[in-house]
């Protein structure tokens, strides 16, 4: 904020100005030697009540932000009105609270420090150095009298701080942008008809709302498998988006393709009818890479479409013993995929404490967000886990300064059986 544009009111009453005489009667009262100090003296004069000044606020930078200042990037705040104010830069997110200062600090424009107060040779502006065997004749002389010439400057305090934000780097704040983004899941074009355009954001709206940076919106956009779609982002109904995805990989058999040698052009043509043109592309772009063996043909994530067909096995509710699901999903990938327990982080569970050990669902997306109730469900769900099955559904809690097994310290208790370590309930 440029502080040379702060109102101030000409008509005020003007405050008593100091004289080079009352400067001379402060040191000897301070009982200072006045050769001892630099030429230039500043007078400081607080803030009448006319000053506005209270659009002025103490932020802490750490050397990102800073550095994101000088390249002349834009910091923003964001928050609704029932939400915690965040700081992001183009690439992290910061949590802002008010914090007290020990001591006042003073705003004062064109405030002079040391060594540009001293014209005199014994004390350089520009080097700082003093002139040690003058400066020490000066101060031997017995001349008690000697006069110092000094100038005066009047200095203005702007305003005073007792408070600044302190900002602390956290994980980006999805939240929000899975359930605006629920609300308007595509379906087919058949049932457009049922969405609130209201409810249609484009990507500027989205990254203008979600408590991230630019950088962490787009990553996750791409956690949410999200599309855009008429100028607007989307997400795809899962059972539409499992169509689409089925007929796709179908693809692969019926036209002979190696697992990297699928063709864009080919996939998106052999849709035509079926899906709309973006729909198709955007889901190609999200489910596959450039092939590293064959030059312009793709190949798709493993471990997305393992994802999928695995939730589409997993409904809500449902339990499976561990070997018969892992068959049928082995058995429902294209031929050459794979599946692996892995996969299934966030999405569902592997339980050995029954008689046998069994598979079910466990979707992050749809725990709490608070972490005491998080905690609470995860441990009504299953009575222990390990460190490694635990961590994808409180990974979001965490900060650069907080991680898992602090935050597994704080709200559960471990315990170790048959030389593993495992957590408990706390209660």
């Amino acid at each position: 904020m440029n502080v040379e544009n702060m109102e101030v009111d000409e008509n005020a009453p003007q405050h008593y100005v100091r004289t080079p005489e009352d400067v001379k009667a402060i040191v000897k009262h301070a009982k200072l030697d006045e050769r001892q100090l630099t030429q230039v003296t500043q007078a400081l004069y607080y803030p009448s009540a006319h000053v506005v000044s209270d659009n002025l606020k103490l932020l802490e930078l750490d050397e990102h932000m800073l550095q994101q200042i000088r390249n002349g990037q834009t910091l923003h705040f964001k928050g609704g009105l029932h939400e915690k104010v965040v700081l992001c830069t183009d690439e992290r997110t910061y949590d802002v609270k008010g914090a007290e200062i020990s001591n006042s600090l003073l705003l004062v424009p064109d405030l002079k420090f040391a060594a540009a107060t001293s014209t005199s040779p014994l004390k350089s502006p520009r080097t700082g150095n003093a002139n040690t065997s003058l400066e020490r004749s000066l101060n031997d002389s017995a001349d008690d009298d000697l006069e110092v010439p000094r100038t005066l400057e009047q200095r203005q305090v702007l305003t005073i701080f007792h408070e600044y934000f302190e900002c602390r780097e956290i994980r980006p704040r999805y939240r929000k942008l899975g359930e605006l983004l629920q609300l308007t899941r595509y379906s087919g074009p058949e049932n457009e008809y049922c969405i609130e355009r209201k409810h249609l954001f484009s990507f500027q709206q989205l990254l203008n709302t979600v408590q991230c940076s630019r950088a962490q919106f787009v990553d996750g956009l791409q956690q949410l498998r999200a599309i855009e779609f008429d100028g607007h982002i989307r997400i795809l109904d899962y059972e539409y988006e499992y169509r689409i995805i089925s007929l796709m990989l179908g693809l692969i058999s019926e036209n002979s393709w190696a697992l990297d040698e699928v063709e864009r052009e080919e996939t998106i043509y052999a849709l035509q009818g079926i899906a709309p043109e973006p729909v198709v592309a955007g889901l190609f772009d999200i489910y596959t890479v450039p092939s590293d063996r064959c030059p312009d043909k793709f190949k798709y994530q493993e471990s997305l479409v393992a994802r999928i067909v695995a939730q589409n096995i997993l409904q809500p509710g449902l339990r499976f013993r561990s070997d018969e699901f892992m068959t049928t999903w082995q058995e429902a990938l294209p031929e050459g995929m794979s599946c692996k327990i892995e996969y299934l982080r966030g999405l569902g569970i592997l339980d050995k404490e029954g008689a046998q050990p069994c598979i079910r669902s466990l979707a992050e997306e749809h725990l709490p967000s608070n972490i005491i109730d998080r905690m609470r469900v995860l441990f009504k769900t299953k009575r222990k886990w390990t460190l490694d099955e635990m961590e994808p559904y409180i990974d979001c809690f965490t900060t650069p300064a907080l991680s898992v097994s602090t935050l597994l310290a704080k709200h559960a208790r471990s315990l170790t059986e048959g030389g593993t370590r495992y957590f408990v309930s706390k209660h």
